[in-house]
């Protein structure tokens, strides 16, 4: 909402539904522009390779991205950046936020969730990539 500040009891005038100043409505809900934006996003900081068994649980199952899934690390990406995720031939499947950088993902990969405290010594998230930062392509 958009009102002039010097406006007499703006704010209490707006809460009580007057139509003074200029509303703005997203015109997507905003899970569904946040994928968008995960889809779009044209540089990646790098690729994870996943095992057949990754790429059905997150297209056939909406599951998040499991270590144990993954087969392959490229790139030197960091705990944030948004990373491609490939299938065994090395086609794109999706997108996401990576929970761990690349070197800490290229020691934990191919290792279940409950493994991650022993292998790097804590525990970030369970999920290399949870399914709310994650889109199919």
């Amino acid at each position: 909402m958009i009102a002039w500040g010097r406006e007499p009891d703006v704010l209490i005038r707006l809460a009580q539904g007057e139509a003074i100043g200029t509303q703005l409505i997203a015109g997507e809900i905003k899970t569904v522009a946040r994928k968008q934006w995960l889809a779009d996003h044209l540089q990646v900081g790098g690729k994870l390779t996943l095992d057949d068994g990754a790429v059905n649980a997150l297209q056939k199952k909406g599951k998040s991205l499991l270590s144990i899934g993954v087969t392959a690390v490229a790139g030197d990406f960091q705990r944030g950046e948004i990373v491609a995720c490939l299938d065994a031939k090395g086609r794109e499947v999706a997108r996401g936020l990576v929970n761990y950088s690349a070197q800490e993902t290229r020691q934990i990969l191919r290792h279940a969730s409950a493994e991650i405290e022993s292998v790097l010594g804590y525990v970030a998230e369970p999920e290399l990539i949870h399914r709310d930062n994650l889109v199919l392509l």
